[in-house]
């Protein structure tokens, strides 16, 4: 007789309500038009498809140690070292107990929220957002409370007064990443100033993702919560070797702040974790070594990916879409009803000559109920040759969506 599969126990309401990943939930579909011969363009996620540097990775091949051992909680003398050192080019100098080494940019985030925040607290966020920071907000009890921002004005965000009617006494952070994801938007200083000035003023941390730093363009430059001295104690950078480097799965990143009190405790959390990934730290400890221009010709390769896509983007009748300043995204928005459904039917029900794309839905990336239905994110991490195949199928695949769909 089989064995029921049904329970008498229920997992964790908490768990229940967790958001699922816009990013990757459509990742069955893709590997079923796969498995029928069709070929996928995954403009759905930022995995860059430039080489990791051969000198991290050479670190890793030339390990001495014959066995992978813990790491301290804080990480390896070597790759704070390296972050520290990364730190002072950019200007700012920072102590030993004011940077803890982490799991991925991911685990600083979460680490910033868990020591910002307790449950039942509320965090100010601009959306759209990077989706896991609904995740990690549920995870911890804490009420994302979205700061809605346009496609009409790039993402950039309102003025400080509508910022400022969403604080409440629950309110204890703002959290934004600067380049943006999903969005690519570069905030102004004046707009970095203003959310330092709300926060000096309603007593909240700060907290700033800055793990696409290094990608900006047309001479733009992201200014980092670090600049302003008069919220150190406040200020809060998650960053991450994963994008800036390519080295997506080494899943290594830090969590920075001069209020050493808010890293010591974070340094309770690495600590029941036990210890970032020591293979990983190795790889990251090497990116020391390389060349002074890598960022440039990395800088200069996404500068040329996101100008073809907005030039196909604003080509198509109906599309709104602003050139974002940074990181390797982009959010247009569509001349439809429903994102989710039309991500959909690419995968289940459009080819163009054997080919068809992935795109994220921009529903996934907004706190607000039912918003974004008519915005896709696009990550640029395909070589030019594949980008321009994959944009060819998206304008052609979303005439044809219209026309059989329905328009917006």
């Amino acid at each position: 007789m089989a064995r029921s599969t049904t329970s008498s126990v229920n997992v964790s309401s908490r768990s229940a309500q967790a958001p699922a990943s816009p990013i990757r939930r459509l990742v069955p579909f893709a590997e079923d038009a796969e498995s029928k011969g069709i070929k996928v363009y995954r403009l759905n996620i930022g995995q860059p498809d430039i080489e990791t540097p051969p000198e991290m990775l050479d670190a890793v091949r030339k390990m001495e140690s014959r066995i992978i051992s813990y790491s301290p909680s804080n990480g390896i003398p070597s790759c704070r070292k390296a972050f520290l050192e990364y730190y002072a080019r950019l200007g700012f100098d920072l102590s030993e107990d004011q940077l803890l080494v982490t799991t991925a940019g991911s685990e600083a985030l979460i680490f910033a929220l868990a020591c910002s925040t307790d449950p039942g607290d509320e965090v100010l966020i601009p959306e759209p957002l990077y989706a896991n920071y609904l995740g990690f907000s549920s995870l911890l009890g804490v009420r994302a409370v979205p700061i809605t921002c346009y496609p009409e004005t790039g993402y950039h965000l309102p003025d400080a007064e509508a910022i400022e009617k969403l604080i409440t006494p629950r309110t204890k952070a703002v959290l934004f990443a600067n380049p943006g994801n999903p969005t690519g938007v570069v905030y102004t200083r004046d707009e970095v100033s203003s959310l330092v000035d709300i926060s000096k003023r309603h007593g909240l941390f700060l907290i700033a993702d800055e793990v696409y730093r290094e990608f900006t363009y047309d001479g733009v430059e992201a200014v980092s919560v670090l600049s302003f001295p008069q919220i150190a104690d406040q200020a809060v950078v998650a960053d991450s070797i994963s994008k800036r480097y390519s080295a997506c799965g080494a899943r290594v990143g830090c969590l920075v702040s001069k209020n050493t009190d808010f890293v010591a405790s974070a340094l309770k959390f690495a600590q029941a974790r036990l210890s970032p990934p020591t293979m990983g730290q190795l790889l990251a400890a090497a990116a020391t070594r390389l060349d002074k221009d890598y960022f440039r010709k990395t800088r200069e390769e996404y500068e040329r990916r996101r100008d073809l896509v907005c030039e196909v983007l604003g080509s198509i009748p109906g599309v709104v879409c602003r050139k974002p300043e940074g990181a390797f995204y982009v959010m247009p928005k569509l001349p439809i009803a429903d994102c989710d459904d039309f991500a959909t039917w690419l995968l289940q029900s459009y080819n163009l000559d054997g080919e068809t794309l992935m795109v994220a839905p921009g529903t996934g990336f907004y706190a607000t109920p039912g918003a974004g239905k008519s915005e896709v994110r696009i990550a640029y991490v395909l070589r030019i040759t594949d980008l321009q195949k994959a944009l060819k199928v998206l304008k052609e695949g979303l005439e044809k969506y219209r026309r059989t769909r329905g328009r917006a």
